[in-house]
């Protein structure tokens, strides 16, 4: 097979993963480790770590194979499966710190995004950089796309919670790109 097995579909993969074919194996985490492995860095900043995390929940993937029956993206299964290591991971490492002050939940934020060029990875930056549980909540619910019902679940924690450290979370991103905008506006006039 050798490299053919690259020009695969996703399901002729699926279907040689099931039958654990080595080669399919190498093909399914060819084509996704990728983004996997930047999904388990958004939730696990040493990288170290990180890919630990991904080489783990890919074999908990092939192991639990069958279990995909088609219902949703493959894609969308492999995410829950990374987003419940990373998670695990930091539960285990102990990373998961979460304020449970509900008081700002409901207070209102201007949400139109700054005027500002800076690049996706400047912004994933800013998101890293944020405190633990909001990092945590940030990812799951504006890029991970769960519920903030999901995300108490997911993290023992009650729904205001996961709605105050969101809304804490924006904040502190709206501020910190309020900042990075107007330093760039000062090097900008200094040129």
């Amino acid at each position: 097979m050798g490299l053919q097995v690259y020009r695969l579909s996703e399901q002729e993969l699926i279907d040689g993963c099931k039958r654990q074919n080595r080669q399919a194996q190498r093909g399914l985490y060819h084509l996704y480790s990728g983004k996997m492995y930047a999904l388990c860095c958004r939730y696990i900043k040493d990288k170290m770590e990180a890919e630990d995390v991904l080489v783990i929940a890919f074999a908990k993937i092939l192991d639990r194979i069958d279990q995909y029956k088609g219902d949703g993206s493959f894609e969308g299964w492999i995410r829950r499966i990374m987003v419940n290591e990373s998670l695990g991971h930091l539960r285990k490492k102990k990373y998961m710190y979460l304020e449970t002050d509900i008081d700002t939940a409901d207070r209102e934020l201007n949400y139109d995004p700054p005027e500002t060029d800076l690049e996706a990875e400047d912004l994933m930056k800013l998101i890293g950089s944020l405190p633990t549980g909001y990092r945590i909540v940030f990812n799951l619910y504006a890029i991970d796309g769960f519920t903030h019902q999901e995300i108490a679940a997911q993290l023992g924690i009650s729904e205001n919670t996961s709605k105050s450290q969101l809304s804490r979370a924006r904040s502190l991103l709206q501020k910190r790109l309020l900042e990075l905008e107007g330093q760039q506006k000062k090097i900008m006039s200094h040129e």
